[in-house]
């Protein structure tokens, strides 16, 4: 199995769109990955989780990490 099958499989654009050559595959992954990771980082800003490790989470895993903070519950304020 390819590197790009693999990298298709994993993020979902396989089932989606099979015939998608691997340099628009990874253009593809980058960009949407990308805004997922701005997606988690604004809901982990929003519920007081941290922003750097939902913006990493998001741009690894896509959608599953937007899945992820988006059930989270809301982290209550610190204490000053």
């Amino acid at each position: 199995m390819s590197w790009h099958a693999v990298l298709g499989y994993l993020t979902g654009f396989r089932w989606l769109a099979p015939e998608l050559d691997p340099v628009t595959l990874v253009r593809t992954v980058l960009v949407v990955h990308t805004c997922d990771a701005v997606l988690c980082r604004l809901v982990a800003h929003n519920n007081g989780h941290s922003k750097n490790l939902w913006t990493g989470l998001g741009f690894v895993f896509g959608l599953w990490a937007v899945a992820v903070v988006l059930v989270l519950p809301k982290r209550s304020p610190a204490p000053h």
